[in-house]
């Protein structure tokens, strides 16, 4: 079982990983034994405690391991903008600012970066006010992400034994949306991880973190309370509804694992990081995690748990209900979860003077190395998904460009012929596809309206550049 390194790992266990509105979902209180006193008291200690986790530089990044930066999640779900949190008052240290300059620093993650190091990045950037598109002109979490798309396994991404990062990868790019809300992303793009992760879901209506899908003894072992809530929230910020069957299932697998104090029982046995993704995973499908289906026979609900093992008035959470002290990284689960939030959560408008509510590059930079995540679609095939990288020559580029240089694109494969090959006119052929019979090729810019595709369309930092040909 592996997540990856500072990423989501039950705190005494480990195994190491990692919105939108969509999982943002706020959840009614009805039949709650938690009231909303209890609730926003929770979220107020919680977000004080947090802050106090914030290093003198500002950061929030630790070294290795579980990271710090998992708390600009549960900040926003609260209510509180990254931009507004300081250390000692220092402005010039605000953790916005302060993680955006380490994301765009060219030895982040490591030398050995993996998938969901870079889908971390874009859960956290988007939940501070940093649209992980435009970090900086060398840096596009979107494109780093679709650079680990799995040509021979469409709508993985990293090794797909590693199921955790197809999951993260569905989650970042579903739910971390542009500046205005639009799924930046083609819908194509985003069924084919929701028909991966429902391949995965096990007999019980779970999942696990290791690949399931074709494999009957794989899905006929016991789920993961963890992995649960995030395959849930996956899926649902892909689109699926509450009333789906995949969802439904895991919804009674996850009843079914409920005790008498609210907690769900995992194989780490009742903690928060547990409840924490559980409660995530019913946030963000809108399934209320103090409804009748999750009040134990004691009439204790998983929030009541939470809240339990929140350290009163400290506000930060406990692991376990027998430790002594708080858990940075439970804090953030816990949080996240009682504020009603999934794995991410829309940035709150910052209140401090001057600060903008994104922060973003808005042009390229010429002569600066930049990636763009492409998406070419036949409508036959399966998808051609990449990350281009090219050179600027200007603060924009254009589809002539980003096609040409998309002959080196990671993974390979993704443009092997365009017609016509020069020029600035209208784009008749990709990949051996010609317009005809009342389709042609059309390119939408970040979710916007398509239109028809030439070689001469602007390209804008950060965009999310999607090629279809259809009608």
């Amino acid at each position: 079982m592996s997540v990856l390194p500072s990423s989501r790992v039950p705190s005494a266990a480990v195994v190491a990983l990692a919105a939108g509105a969509l999982l943002l979902s706020a959840v009614p209180a009805a039949h709650a034994t938690a009231t909303p006193t209890q609730t926003a008291t929770s979220k107020s200690t919680g977000v004080t405690y947090l802050k106090s986790l914030q290093a003198a530089d500002g950061s929030y990044v630790t070294g290795g391991g579980l990271s710090n930066e998992w708390a600009f999640s549960a900040l926003a779900a609260a209510g509180t903008a990254a931009a507004d949190v300081t250390p000692g008052g220092d402005t010039t240290k605000n953790a916005r600012l302060v993680y955006r300059n380490q994301l765009a620093a060219t030895t982040w993650p490591s030398g050995t970066p993996v998938a969901t190091d870079y889908q971390r990045g874009t859960l956290n950037a988007y939940a501070a006010g940093i649209d992980p598109a435009r970090v900086g002109p060398g840096r596009n979490l979107i494109a780093d992400t679709v650079a680990y798309w799995q040509t021979a396994e469409p709508g993985y991404y990293g090794p797909s034994a590693n199921f955790n990062g197809t999951v993260f990868g569905l989650l970042a790019l579903a739910g971390a949306r542009t500046q205005t809300g639009t799924q930046r992303v083609p819908a194509a793009l985003v069924d084919a991880s929701v028909t991966a992760v429902r391949a995965n879901q096990h007999n019980d209506g779970g999942w696990n973190y290791s690949k399931a899908a074709g494999n009957p003894t794989a899905l006929a072992q016991g789920s993961d309370i963890d992995m649960t809530g995030a395959a849930m929230a996956a899926l649902c910020s892909g689109g699926v509804p509450s009333t789906d069957t995949a969802i439904v299932a895991a919804k009674n697998f996850l009843k079914g694992k409920l005790i008498a104090s609210g907690a769900f029982t995992s194989m780490f046995g009742a903690n928060t990081d547990s409840n924490g993704w559980a409660v995530s995973g019913l946030n963000a499908c809108g399934i209320n995690p103090q409804g009748a289906d999750f009040t134990s026979g004691s009439g204790k609900t998983p929030i009541d748990f939470l809240i339990a093992q929140q350290f009163k008035p400290g506000g930060g959470f406990k692991y376990l209900s027998t430790d002594t002290v708080p858990s940075p990284y439970a804090s953030v689960d816990g949080l996240r979860a009682v504020a009603g939030a999934g794995f991410t959560a829309t940035p709150p408008a910052p209140t401090a003077a001057g600060e903008p509510a994104w922060a973003a590059s808005t042009s390229f930079t010429p002569g600066t190395a930049a990636r763009l995540a492409l998406v070419v679609d036949n409508g036959a095939a399966p998808l051609k998904v990449c990350a281009v990288t090219l050179t600027p020559t200007g603060a924009t580029t254009t589809l002539g460009d980003v096609l040409d240089a998309a002959a080196t694109a990671t993974p390979s494969g993704c443009v092997t012929a365009v017609t016509p090959s020069t020029g600035g006119g209208t784009i008749t052929a990709v990949n051996g596809t010609a317009n005809g019979g009342g389709s042609t090729w059309k390119v939408a810019l970040d979710g916007a309206t398509a239109t028809a595709a030439t070689r001469a369309t602007v390209v804008h930092v950060g965009d999310t550049v999607s090629l279809r040909y259809g009608s």
